[in-house]
């Protein structure tokens, strides 16, 4: 089973694709980023991040896409930008792919670490580990994404509970 992970963000959208063996062993297959450049406005901005999810989602064709939910902002401006740009990866997601699944970020820790608190650093460390990669994966949003992918491999048996 393929499983993409999607991290969403306006300036930088993380995703990373991970495939699951029958004896639910995860391994990467892929990660990286969409970006878009501050200096263009959020219409042409929204375009590009929409393009670029279908490019990812074309090339690995998955089974199964998981998404991190927005949990909230500090910045109320940075946190309306975010949700737009989750918007349309839903959209985007959801023409293309109809097993999709969100997971809040207590739970994507919870998953890795077994502790919901969990920090950058320890989730980071997790994500190497289990993906048994030579170094943590940069950027920080592509890495977030797989976390967001391996939360979903170690939880989809109760996916109803998490499906949109």
């Amino acid at each position: 089973m393929i499983i993409l992970g999607f991290d969403p963000g306006l300036a930088t959208l993380g995703y990373g694709v991970i495939y699951k063996d029958e004896k639910h062993k995860p391994q990467m297959v892929d990660y990286g980023i969409i970006s878009t450049a501050k200096e263009d406005n959020l219409a042409e901005r929204l375009v590009k991040l929409e393009k670029g999810i279908e490019q990812v989602i074309e090339k690995f064709k998955p089974d199964e896409i998981a998404i991190e939910e927005l949990f909230f902002a500090k910045n109320v401006k940075t946190g309306i930008a975010v949700a737009h740009a989750r918007g349309v990866l839903l959209l985007t997601v959801m023409k293309k792919c109809s097993k999709i699944f969100e997971y809040t970020p207590l739970q994507i820790k919870q998953a890795l670490t077994g502790y919901g608190r969990a920090d950058k650093p320890q989730m980071q460390k997790m994500v190497k580990t289990l993906l048994n990669l030579k170094s943590i994966p940069r950027p920080d949003d592509a890495a977030d994404a797989l976390a967001v992918a391996l939360c979903h491999a170690q939880t989809n048996k109760l996916g109803k509970l998490f499906k949109i």
